[in-house]
């Protein structure tokens, strides 16, 4: 087991602040902004159990991630190798598999969003979206390749202080205006349990918080902060920031999904299917309650946090696949192997470019793709976070880092949900 850094007094908190914040910033992109508000204006309050379910459910498998990194010194990444070389080609696959699916959805949600602030689309009289998602991931990958982990912590801190300042204002300005007794029940027609219903319920609760397989990305930016600051934090430490992060996205998850009960439900008002025009409603949304005057800053934090969704998405794929080729090709760890930072960028480029290809396909359909991104993620949620559980169950895995029998159980009764609806949404 690594050793820990003597405690700092004062500094502990800053030195260890930053992998919770970019845990949650990549989980307040699609999955809230998006989704969270479209199930608010399809069923008011009708699906707030399962945002809260799925964000129950997955929270161990997540937790298990900052764990692992922090009383092993290597990512689960590492951890899935040590169990042989078909739980490593296994992770390898599905990464592989979902990335531009994920990436692409992210990409043109990001783009559709500066694509709104700018009235590109509107001034040029085209959809300018595809265009607008090249400047993106040239932005987005231009950034990681020249200020690496340092540029990223810092940039996704200032937007999620934007971003949680915004919603929470349009929050209690909604709330005050809109009395919740005003949300009618939810809609007679939507079957929760087959058909389209159960559909859209997977695609909302497969990237609420978010994807299931990106807890290997908590595991990395747990060793790149130990390795920036030099200060490696007690275990405690760790997942108390964690869970900072966690609760921050869950809570802003209920936010959205209020805001689009209150201000869409209750008017019959549905989220338009275009790439600009769906962001365009997203920002009216909150200028509704806000005021007009607030319409550029409402559509720069939107903008913005989106932005930071899509870096930090690049930079989680780029390193995960790296290691997960070095684990996999060099038999080594990322300490080991040699090259590792060159194949960090060139994993970085191809999977921007992957993802281009898939929007260019769906230029207009942005739901489309959302939803086969957020469904894919869920399908593959039960395998990964079986292998998360066991890694830090395992005798090898220190004992005085193990989780406490409520978190095992917690653990069981997660997977049996992911398992459930999993089957659910098969036999369908």
């Amino acid at each position: 087991m690594p050793k820990t850094t003597p405690e700092r007094s004062g500094q502990n908190w800053l030195a260890v602040l930053g992998p919770g914040i970019l845990f949650a910033s990549t989980a307040i992109g699609v999955s809230h902004l998006v989704q969270s508000t479209r199930a608010g204006a399809l069923t008011g309050f009708g699906l707030i159990w399962a945002v809260i379910a799925a964000n129950l459910a997955k929270y161990p498998f997540f937790e298990f991630g900052s764990r692992y990194a922090n009383a092993t010194g290597e990512s689960l990444i590492e951890g899935y190798r040590s169990l042989g070389k078909t739980a490593a080609w296994g992770y390898f696959i599905i990464a592989l598999g979902t990335c531009f699916f994920v990436m692409g959805a992210v990409g043109i949600v990001t783009a559709a969003f500066l694509d709104n602030l700018f009235g590109l689309s509107t001034r040029f009289d085209f959809n300018a979206t595809p265009a607008t998602a090249v400047f993106v991931f040239a932005m987005s990958a231009g950034l990681l390749i020249w200020g690496q982990y340092k540029a990223l912590d810092s940039v996704i801190k200032a937007i999620a202080a934007v971003l949680l300042l915004s919603t929470v204002g349009a929050f209690v300005l909604a709330w005050k205006q809109v009395p919740l007794s005003s949300v009618p029940a939810a809609p007679l027609d939507f079957n929760p349990w087959e058909g389209a219903g159960l559909a859209f319920i997977i695609a909302l609760m497969g990237w609420m918080p978010t994807a299931v397989d990106l807890s290997t990305w908590n595991s990395i930016w747990t060793l790149e902060r130990i390795k920036q600051t030099g200060f490696h934090p007690p275990l405690r430490s760790t997942l108390r920031e964690f869970n900072t992060g966690y609760l921050l996205s869950a809570v802003l998850a209920l936010m959205f999904l209020a805001l689009g009960a209150l201000l869409l439900f209750t008017q019959g008002t549905e989220l338009p299917d275009g790439t600009a025009a769906f962001a365009s409603g997203i920002v009216g949304m909150y200028t509704e309650v806000i005021g007009d005057w607030s319409w550029w800053i409402i559509a720069a934090a939107a903008f913005s946090a989106m932005l930071g969704t899509c870096i930090a998405c690049l930079d989680g794929y780029s390193r995960a696949l790296a290691r997960a080729y070095a684990s996999l090709f060099q038999g080594a760890s990322p300490r080991e192997a040699t090259d590792t930072r060159g194949r960090e960028q060139r994993t970085l480029l191809m999977v921007s470019a992957g993802a281009l290809v898939l929007i260019l396909a769906f230029p207009q359909d942005i739901r489309t793709l959302v939803d086969v991104a957020t469904t894919l993620s869920f399908l593959v949620a039960p395998l990964v976070a079986a292998a998360n559980w066991y890694l830090v169950s395992r005798e090898e895995f220190p004992e005085a880092a193990r989780p406490r029998l409520w978190l095992h159980a917690l653990a069981g009764l997660g997977l049996l949900f992911l398992v459930g609806f999993s089957w659910l949404f098969l036999r369908a």
